[in-house]
C-alpha cells in the first residue's frame, strides 16, 4: 500500500495473462491506483519497455475483454501491440 500521508493508495500489481514476442517474455498486469484500476503491458524480466493499456477499466467483463483481446492482437503482430503504430501496418 501507498504512503498513508501522501493520500495515495496503491494495490500489489496482479498478473493477468503473458506472452512471448520479440522482446522476450512479457505479462499484461492489473494494478489499482486510488481505486481505479489500470492495466500495463511489462516485461517479464528487468529490462525492457513497460506500456499503459489503460489507464481506468471500470468494470471486471471490461477488464476480461481488453486481456483477452489484448493477448490475441499481440500473439498476431509477435510484438506489444503499443510497441509502434499497428493500425496502418494490416
Amino acid at each position: 500500500m501507498g504512503d498513508a500521508t501522501s493520500g495515495e493508495e496503491t494495490g500489489e500489481a496482479r498478473v493477468l495473462g503473458s506472452y512471448n514476442c520479440d522482446e522476450g517474455p512479457r505479462q499484461l498486469v492489473a494494478q489499482r491506483i486510488r481505486g481505479k484500476v489500470a492495466v500495463s503491458d511489462v516485461p517479464a524480466g528487468d529490462e525492457g519497455r513497460v506500456y499503459l493499456v489503460a489507464r481506468h477499466v471500470p468494470a471486471m467483463a471490461e477488464l476480461h475483454g481488453l486481456v483477452a483481446d489484448y493477448l490475441a492482437l499481440a500473439a498476431e503482430l509477435g510484438r506489444p501491440p503499443l510497441q509502434r503504430d499497428w493500425i496502418f501496418e494490416k
